[in-house]
């Protein structure tokens, strides 16, 4: 019998996040998860009347793919994904890692193979914006022992983030994205040597209420491409090409990073040199998810924190667009509450969230209490 939270979560993705209808193409993309969950997205989304598609990847396979990947290998996988992704309306991407840091020794140059092609082609230039799409994070016991929990524990907690009323959510977000889309400058004060300036005027912002990440619960701009100044010291780990990186610390002048220090700065700036828009940022945003409240080194949850923001070195979505290219996109986390430290955030002056709390009364709904 399958387990009626694994039905609840598929039929939320099927129905609510992607909203299939008769007639249409749906991939289910997924790697390394129970066959339970693809199949129960499968039958839910026959049911609505839609085709479902089921790709199935495994993270080892990619590692060995990628540990001698060619140009040519790549770019022909590129091509048959591509083909695929052209041809169905909907995306679920549900994605579980036995080992977190399966791809860790796999060099830097060969994992940039991968994100100019496949990920390049296939997800960027298709899958994002032109199909609705969701990815999901599965809830393996490698996510349980980053985040310091017990199986049982984290897959308690998964599913009561994953399937909270996201609808409900999205209205109390509503007051963020006119709020932001009416500041020109922001401020951000915050733990240790944060003092960092930018502007997004001009620049829309998304809420995101469980249509494009489960878990989600962030509200995303992009900074004016050459306007931010200071320095920002983040203080939530993060793991990028399957390496871990603490304390990364960023100074910026007129929008590029000048500077990057982390527990790992040399493979920090390698990736920062992958191309000119990596050193350039394409997201601000808000994290807002009332039962994330703790880091644990996996950003589908991370960047969700409450009372966190993060801010991204590379690719703009062309949702919200500040003109910055890259392959590169890394969500980079600061949390503003008082066990992290505290911090401030100005909107033209006009302070809007203290320690990981919004302050004014058209923002208080969207803070914890009031979200639960």
């Amino acid at each position: 019998m399958i387990d009626p939270r694994i039905t609840k979560l598929a039929n939320t993705l099927v129905n609510y996040s992607c909203a299939v209808k008769p007639g249409e193409k749906l991939l289910i993309e997924a790697t390394d998860i129970p066959h339970e969950f693809a199949i129960e997205c499968a039958r839910l989304a026959r049911r609505a009347g839609a085709d479902p598609l089921v790709l199935l990847k495994s993270s080892q396979v990619n590692r060995a793919l990628m540990q001698t990947a060619s140009e040519s290998q790549f770019q022909l996988m590129a091509d048959v994904e591509r083909h695929q992704m052209e041809n169905v309306q909907c995306y679920i991407g549900a994605r579980g890692n036995y080992n977190v840091s399966e791809l860790s020794d796999v060099p830097g140059d060969r994992q940039k193979i991968y994100e100019s092609t496949v990920w390049k082609r296939v997800h960027i230039e298709v899958r994002v914006p032109k199909t609705r799409w969701v990815v999901l994070r599965w809830p393996h016991p490698s996510m349980a022992q980053l985040a310091g929990m017990s199986t049982e524990g984290f897959e308690n907690f998964y599913f009561d983030v994953c399937t909270l009323d996201y609808a409900r959510m999205g209205q109390a977000m509503q007051a963020l994205k006119k709020r932001l889309e009416s500041t020109d400058q922001v401020r951000l004060k915050g733990p240790r040597d944060t003092d960092l300036t930018l502007s997004v005027k001009g620049i829309p912002a998304i809420p995101c209420d469980g249509k494009l990440n489960i878990p989600d619960g962030e509200v995303f701009t992009a900074p004016v491409r050459d306007s931010i100044n200071g320095v920002i010291h983040f203080n939530a780990p993060t793991m990028y090409r399957g390496e871990t990186h603490e304390n990364i610390r960023l100074v910026f002048k007129n929008g590029k990073i000048i500077e990057a220090t982390s527990t790992n700065t040399a493979k920090l700036n390698e990736v920062l040199d992958a191309d000119e828009g990596a050193r350039y940022c394409g997201e601000f945003a808000f994290g807002v998810n009332p039962f994330i409240t703790r880091a644990m080194k996996d950003i589908l949850f991370d960047e969700k924190i409450s009372g966190s923001i993060h801010l991204t070195p590379g690719n703009s979505y062309d949702e919200a667009p500040n003109g910055n290219k890259s392959e590169v996109h890394w969500d980079m986390v600061m949390i503003q509450t008082p066990e992290c430290g505290g911090g401030e955030i100005y909107f033209d002056g006009t302070l809007v969230r203290k320690d990981g709390l919004f302050v004014t009364p058209d923002l208080k709904p969207l803070n914890p209490d009031a979200l639960k």
